[in-house]
């Protein structure tokens, strides 16, 4: 279709020094440009279809705003492969196409009689409910928008089989097209980036067009490739709930966010709630060095998953070279009851942090070259999302960030067992949790203020600062603990002779 007497019916300049109304400016008449072809689009077809702006679904995929991106735009930028129309025009990812073509060559090949015109036909039925998904559409080029279909079907394609690749469903005779970790690793990475996302609608449509009879569930596949948080039991019952709940599901991201909530947010993960408590959280935690200072103990809960998709289970039992491994168990008063979902609900998340008795329980978690992308991107959709709620990952890097000002705090945490840290230097781990927190936007409902307010409390009590003292002084070790204990019975010892010679001086 030819849109070139649209773009100038408005802007045409009656003479050199007469404008028909303003002069306006480049980046003006193509904005207008943009907008006018946005209105013919919507002219030629149902006018209700495209409904940019009165569509009263919320976008979902986002470009990130200045307040978050501002500390490090890196993180939110993808290094290997543009996903969608936001990063569709930038040239340093250009090699990625050939990739792309591959990808969907074996897509088209799954299924005998699947054409690239008839997939294609497919996307355009649903152009204008994946326009609706992403913000600013009326900021996109023009050829983007015009090819739209085309680049939708062209990156869904390499999502969908990338990660039918990556959990080696590969067709028979046939060898990985991405072979090469370094990459491997980069594309997950820009796969979990909010601006690189297309919908998950149109991803597990195209997995069902393609589907094997006993292929599993895409949302099944996308859980086991890329949930990398450690969520202290990989066999929780949300990955049931995953599965029959798959049409709630935004895109990728969101995958990944669902997956290690609180334990109290089970077994309604797709429920958004938020705490009931509304009392506005203002007090500043000290951290984990002053902490520990007054009293505070801290001790790490689980164990680090570095894929939850290749887990160790229960039934996990394997003999290797004379050693058998056998995944550890716990054996209570409710063991014999038969397994159910709801057993589930009590399993420690990411997010289980607990204050008792001045001891702070913290899960154990890795930090290494892909964590603060992640950890960014997360809270970023949270930020920038009006319906996710609880905003966990938000609350728990302003929880961090409270707990964390220098690589003290970090050493002291990495020595209790509670941060694994990959990076090397500890003042790295410290960077990234001080530089999270900016621009994050606290909810009335955040998720740690009545902990940070009883470790306060606990802080803040002189008996506990003086026993914190003394143990560090003279308990800190058991030789230390014995010299220390000897030479109070020796005082002791020496102090009843003492008074016993006065006493013997008077008779």
């Amino acid at each position: 279709m030819e849109y070139s007497a649209i773009f100038v019916k408005d802007y045409t300049l009656v003479d050199d020094q007469s404008p028909l109304l303003h002069q306006a400016t480049k980046d003006e008449v193509g904005k207008a440009m943009k907008r006018d072809h946005l209105i013919e689009i919507n002219e030629t077809n149902d006018q209700d279809q495209l409904g940019l702006h009165a569509n009263t679904k919320p976008c979902t995929i986002f470009k990130v705003n200045v307040g978050l991106r501002k500390s490090n735009p890196d993180a939110y930028t993808p290094m290997l492969i543009s996903i969608g129309p936001y990063h569709y025009k930038n040239p340093e990812l250009g090699s990625m196409e050939k990739y792309k073509l591959l990808y969907r060559r074996r897509f088209l090949q799954r299924k005998a009689g699947l054409d690239e015109e008839s997939c294609i036909s497919e996307i355009e039925k649903m152009k204008y409910e994946v326009l609706n998904c992403y913000d600013n559409i009326e900021d996109l080029d023009i050829d983007i928008i015009s090819k739209f279909s085309e680049i939708i079907f062209l990156d869904g394609c390499f999502v969908v089989e990338f990660i039918r690749e990556y959990r080696g469903m590969i067709p028979e005779g046939e060898d990985r097209i991405i072979n090469n970790n370094y990459m491997i690793n980069l594309a997950c990475r820009d796969l979990l980036l909010l601006e690189n996302q297309l919908p998950f609608f149109v991803l597990t449509k195209l997995h069902y067009m393609t589907k094997e009879v006993d292929e599993m569930p895409f949302a099944k596949l996308v859980k086991d490739t890329f949930s990398k948080l450690p969520e202290m039991d990989p066999a929780s019952y949300f990955a049931y709930y995953l599965e029959s709940h798959a049409e709630n599901i935004t895109h990728l991201l969101e995958v990944v966010h669902m997956n290690p909530h609180p334990s109290y947010w089970y077994p309604h993960p797709f429920k958004k709630c938020g705490n009931k408590n509304t009392q506005t959280w203002q007090a500043n935690m000290p951290n984990a060095t002053e902490l520990c200072e007054a009293g505070v103990r801290f001790s790490k809960v689980g164990n680090i998953y570095s894929d939850l998709g290749d887990s160790t289970t229960l039934f996990d039992i394997k003999f290797k070279n004379g050693h058998m491994k056998i995944p550890c168990f716990e054996v209570d008063d409710y063991t014999e009851i038969p397994f159910s979902y709801s057993d589930l609900g009590d399993s420690t998340a990411l997010f289980d942090i607990k204050f008792e008795n001045g001891q702070m329980k913290i899960p154990c978690f890795e930090v290494n070259d892909y964590t603060e992308t992640l950890f960014r991107n997360l809270v970023a959709y949270e930020q920038q999302s009006c319906d996710v709620h609880p905003k966990c990952f938000s609350d728990f890097a302003a929880f961090m960030d409270y707990l964390i000002d220098s690589d003290k705090d970090v050493s002291l945490l990495r020595r209790k067992g509670i941060i694994s840290n990959q990076l090397g230097e500890d003042n790295e781990v410290a960077n990234i949790f001080n530089k999270i927190g900016q621009g994050i936007i606290f909810s009335t409902d955040f998720y740690y203020k009545d902990l940070c307010r009883a470790a306060i409390q606990h802080s803040e009590k002189p008996w506990n600062r003086i026993m914190a003292n003394l143990r560090s002084n003279y308990f800190h070790s058991p030789w230390a603990g014995a010299s220390t204990v000897a030479a109070i019975i020796l005082l002791l010892l020496t102090a009843t002779q003492t008074v016993l010679s006065f006493i013997s001086l008077f008779k």
